[in-house]
């Protein structure tokens, strides 16, 4: 697969993840937050462990099992996923979808 496929993957991802958190963060009023590639979820969106269940409730609802948002997170330490970014998880929904392909 190219590098240019691998980039539109990614954009195609992203945007729907940043649709995924601004629906999560409307709640508190965030959710016209810019969310990139680098965009932390601790840290930028000041997300809690329970705004991440929800993600992932969303990720499986929207990529089914293909994309196992609880396996990614358990093989991280506390500082890891305090340090989480959006692109960590997109080249991981973009990896996931291409193995179960």
């Amino acid at each position: 697969m190219s590098i240019e496929t691998t980039a539109a993957d990614e954009v195609t991802v992203l945007a729907q993840v940043g649709g995924m958190l601004r629906e999560l963060l409307e709640e508190y009023g965030l959710d016209d937050a810019e969310i990139t590639m680098d965009t932390t979820f601790h840290d930028d969106l000041e997300l809690e462990s329970v705004d991440l269940v929800a993600l992932s409730g969303q990720l499986r609802e929207h990529y089914g099992d293909r994309v196992n948002f609880a396996t990614f997170i358990a093989v991280r330490d506390l500082d890891e996923i305090i340090a989480l970014t959006v692109g960590e998880l997109v080249r991981h929904i973009v990896a996931s979808l291409r193995a179960a392909a």
